[in-house]
């Protein structure tokens, strides 16, 4: 479990810019992570499942 949630938090910061925002406001740095969060989410939902079998 440690190894994903350091993969995800990896791909969150270089992936997808969570350590790109330079703004000076609160609500500006929400908004930011709100669409970062957002993205990374539908990320994991369109990532195929290592689980499931493939169709023959």
């Amino acid at each position: 479990m440690r190894w994903r949630i350091e993969h995800d938090y990896r791909e969150l910061k270089h992936g997808l810019g969570l350590d790109h925002f330079e703004g000076r406001t609160w609500r500006g740095w929400h908004h930011h992570v709100t669409l970062v969060t957002a993205a990374q989410a539908f990320l994991t939902l369109r990532r195929p499942d290592p689980k499931a079998q493939m169709p023959a």
